[in-house]
This record gives C-alpha cells, structure tokens and sequence, in this order.
C-alpha cells in the first residue's frame, strides 16, 4: 500500500508542476531512474513432445512510452539435473522456444539466460510437478459471459493450481463488402471473393494471473474457479467464440510468488509492467544477485481442454452498432473512364450504386473485416 502512495503522490506533484506552461518540466529522480530490470516469463515442459517457451523482456521506467521492451538476442537453455543441456532458439519479440521435447517428470529443471554484454541469469533448480486433466469448462450468462473451470486430483499431490488461456473469436464486418476496388476501378466480387473481407478471426493470449488453491480443502478439487469474464455485446460473443484453458501445477512456493504478484500488479497491466514492488523470485543475476529479476520458473506438465460458445445459445447478445463510424457517402462517375469513380479519401470503399446514378462509399474498416485487427485465415480448429 505504501509503494501505491509514493507513486500516487509522485504522479500528482508531475501534474501539478507541469500546470504552467512557461515552467521548466520536472522528472522526479524516480521516474528516470534505472529500472531495466529482467522480466523472465515461461515454463519448462515436460510432457511427451512438449515445447518450452520463454518470454524475456525488460522493465520500463515510468518516464517511458513503451509497454514491454523484448530481449533480444540472449542465449537460453534448459539444463537438466545431471542431465542433459537443451537450446531454445529466438523466434523474435523475445520469444524464445525449444524443439519438441520429452522430458523426464521425475527430474529437477533449471534455466539459464545469457544476455548482451555477457550477464548471465540462472534459476534455481526446479522439480518437474504434472498437472492433472481439466475435469470440465462451464459458462454462464445472466449478462456478461462468465467462464469457469473445475477440476480435481485424486491423488491429492496438487494443492496449488494456475491458469491461462488463448482465446480465438469470429466475427463480421459491419456489411457485406460486394464491390472491390483496384486501381481506381470497381469490380464485383463473388461470393467467395465477398467472404474474405466479411468472416475474420481473432486470437489473443490470457494476460491476468489466474490462481486457485485447495489447500483449505478435505479434497483436493477445485470447483467453478472464474477464469474471465466478457462483457454483455462484445465482439468476442459475436458470432462464435473458443478458448483453449491451460492448466498448471505449482509449488507452494511457486503459488506464493505468483499470488504475490497477482496482488501487485493486477490492477496495473501484465508481468511485463512496472512493479510497485520488488519480489524474490528463483532467478538470479549470478555475478549480481541483489539485482532484481521478475519471475519465477516451474516445470511439469500441462493440462489442455478447448470451448466453443456459439452465439445461438448466448442469451440477447446484441453486436454493438458502429454508429456513426460507417456513415455513408457519395461520389459521381469519372466523366473520363465509365469504371472510374474518383473519392478523395483513400479510407473509404465503394459500397452500392445508386440508381440513376451515383455510388455510394463507406469507411473500410467497415466492409472489410480485416481492418479491425483480424485475419481471414480460419483456424485448424474452428
């Protein structure tokens, strides 16, 4: 709480000495100081086949306009307790992934990072920990969409469970796309033609911290744990949606850090984000250990199991209209060139010809689907 005031203090003495607008800005020591902290996020995987991916990024300073900074260019391994050393490879934004590998469960597992400059990060060795299997996800929606998941191990061995989860959504444009425009000429599109600027999906990663625990519990269980909630008319309800929930077992001590974690930065963004408070975590700066490193690596095994939500079964889900963003203008005919139909703004698709002449254009984000962010690429699994 202390660490929510200091910055609420310091964020308010900004605004109120920028208020003139001959005064000299002033940056507090603390906003431009060095906070170029390593943020490690990933897990080894020891399932059959299973692909461990790391995600290394830096800490911004509160005087930055970035959210995240990759770390690229560092050298990553898995090494194994008396065991072997394997390489994850650079597949860019910071993302580092190993080959498919099928790592004992019953051994201990440990990182090792080198970045620019030579400065090598470790983690402690860690025991390989299998999750169990998604019993099932459940819906329910009295307004918003909201999604659980159960699940239990009979053995009683978990205790402590984590969650995220990829979500993929389809959705339309705002009107059928029917006329195509190419070199200042119009074309009619077929129907499949008019489908690849109508039917877009959408795919992003999890980015809050989902925990659960049974350790109050007689039974290992976890019953109905919230795993999102979607607001009431969101795209994502649109016309079909689909989660894929991953499910991991931690340590106590792996749970006490992400919990710890879960309350410092919930409510600020992503791991990726300044921390209003520095946490131990089983990575370390070998030739600097006071150094801080965000994060903290488990190994074992993961749990998958997918959705689908149709917006048939979805009770009054109403798409949000766009408005006024997709108003409709007009243009003549290029008296020159009968195909031609100049518009000055190059943000605007034909639309429908007007009989006795004329056409009529609308943004195109809103007859082309993939200007709001999607692809036309179906999905293997949809």
């Amino acid at each position: 709480m202390k660490q929510y005031c200091e910055k609420f203090v310091l964020l308010l003495t900004i605004v109120l000495l920028s208020g003139g607008a001959c005064r000299k800005p002033y940056s507090p020591p603390a906003i431009n100081a060095n906070r170029n902290f390593l943020v490690v996020d990933g897990f080894v995987n020891t399932g059959a086949g299973g692909i461990t991916t790391i995600k290394l990024s830096r800490t911004w300073n509160l005087a930055d306009t970035l959210i995240s900074k990759p770390e690229s260019g560092a050298s990553v391994s898995i090494e194994q307790e008396n065991g072997g050393t394997f390489f994850l490879q650079h597949k860019g934004n910071g993302v580092y992934e190993s080959n498919p590998l099928t790592l004992a469960t019953n051994r201990r597992y440990r990182i090792v990072i080198t970045g620019g400059g030579g400065v090598k990060y470790q983690s402690e060795y860690v025991q390989a920990k299998p999750a169990p299997p998604i019993d099932s996800i459940s819906w329910e929606q009295p307004d918003d969409l909201k999604i659980f998941a159960t699940a239990h191990d009979a053995s009683g061995a978990t205790k402590y469970y984590r969650w995220d989860f990829v979500e993929t959504w389809e959705y339309h444009s705002f009107y059928d796309g029917w006329l195509g425009q190419k070199n200042g000429r119009i074309f009619y599109r077929d129907t499949a033609q008019k489908n690849e600027v109508y039917i877009c999906y959408t795919t992003e990663e999890s980015h809050d911290i989902i925990l659960g625990s049974s350790i109050s519990l007689s039974e290992d269980v976890i019953a109905k744990q919230p795993i999102t909630v979607i607001p009431q008319n969101s795209v994502k309800g649109e016309q079909r949606y689909s989660m894929l929930l991953r499910q991991y077992a931690l340590t106590e001590n792996a749970y006490q850090y992400w919990l710890q974690l879960q309350k410092t930065s919930q409510g600020l963004g992503t791991l990726f984000d300044p921390q209003p408070s520095q946490l131990a975590g089983n990575i370390v700066n070998l030739a600097n250990p006071d150094e801080p490193v965000i994060g903290y690596l488990s190994a074992g095994t993961v749990s998958e199991k997918r959705i689908f939500i149709h917006k048939r079964v979805l009770h009054d889900w109403v798409a949000l209209s766009p408005g006024e963003a997709c108003n409709i203008q007009f243009t003549s005919q290029d008296p020159n060139d009968p195909l031609r139909w100049p518009w000055p703004d190059t943000s605007f698709s034909p639309f429908y010809f007007i009989t006795g002449g004329g056409l009529a254009v609308i943004k195109t984000s809103c007859v082309d689907c993939m200007r709001r962010g999607g692809t036309n690429q179906q999905p293997s699994f949809w």
